[in-house]
């Protein structure tokens, strides 16, 4: 009612169904909001007993990743080991560290053997083992020759060979005299993946090739191109010197390598 007036504004009447009708109401208003809340919004993670699905797809993801990198790191860094001992005049090592696979839970595998793989190796050992014959050695640098027989190299300088290819003394190349400030050029289309000094070999360049073909040029006075060039055959990639502590005097010591093994370059360059 107005006070003034006394005029009726508004009427209602309360009852034991009409009280029931108004909080039962409100209490399924109440319960819907919630669940729309925990099922549609980031609340639900405050809730015990909820977690939140994508997290764990994200976490997957990463540790793919993670074990994806690892394996790159390893396999790069055996790639840098390689050329070093290339380099060096070492012998390339195969030896990779295990990477072991997080997602996969090697406590619950179990490795038994069989009786037919029992009955197979005896079978195996037993062919050869009263045998009279002997297997024929098998020639590395013969395969290593028809492996890369049609490549045509062109000539990296012109000069007088002073020091021949000779691995027991490990001399895996050829030491060639040329004039002073002479081109170094490349023998084959490559890519430059070295171009550094070393106190031993001075300025060294090392460019791979197709058919894992690499070649290295050691003790230059200068180095014209740099890691990731493309050089084709016969361009200028150095000039020759006799930088390093191991050179006699100004000349190009020319390494040739097929497949991780030392081949001798004047059975396939003219020079």
């Amino acid at each position: 009612m107005t006070d003034d007036t006394l005029e009726e504004r508004f009427t209602f009447r309360l009852s034991r169904m009409n009280v029931f009708i108004a909080l039962g109401t409100l209490a399924i208003i109440l319960i819907f909001l919630t669940s729309v809340l925990i099922t549609f919004t980031p609340l639900r993670e405050y809730i015990p007993g909820y977690t939140n699905v994508g997290l764990t797809k994200r976490l997957y993801k990463l540790q793919l990743k993670t074990d994806s990198i690892e394996r790159n790191l390893v396999a790069k860094d055996q790639f840098i080991s390689n050329l070093r001992n290339v380099i060096d005049g070492k012998d390339l090592t195969d030896d990779k560290p295990v990477t072991r696979d997080t997602l996969k839970r090697y406590g619950n595998i179990s490795i038994k053997r069989s009786a037919e793989d029992s009955l197979l190796r005896l079978e195996v050992e037993n062919q050869n083992k009263y045998s009279l014959y002997k297997m024929e050695a098998i020639d590395i640098t013969s395969q290593k020759k028809s492996s890369i027989g049609g490549v045509l190299f062109f000539t990296p300088l012109k000069g007088i060979i002073t020091n021949m290819f000779n691995p027991a003394q490990k001399h895996y190349g050829v030491d060639v005299v040329a004039k002073q400030n002479e081109a170094v050029k490349a023998v084959l289309d490559g890519t430059v993946i070295l171009s550094n000094w070393t106190l031993e070999t001075g300025y060294v360049i090392v460019v791979q090739h197709a058919r894992n073909i690499v070649s290295l040029y050691k003790h230059n006075s200068a180095i014209l191109k740099k890691v990731g060039d493309y050089v084709r055959a016969g361009d200028p990639i150095a000039i020759v010197g006799e930088t390093g502590e191991l050179t006699t005097g100004p000349h190009l010591h020319f390494e040739l390598w097929s497949d991780g093994s030392p081949l001798d370059p004047k059975e396939y360059i003219t020079f």
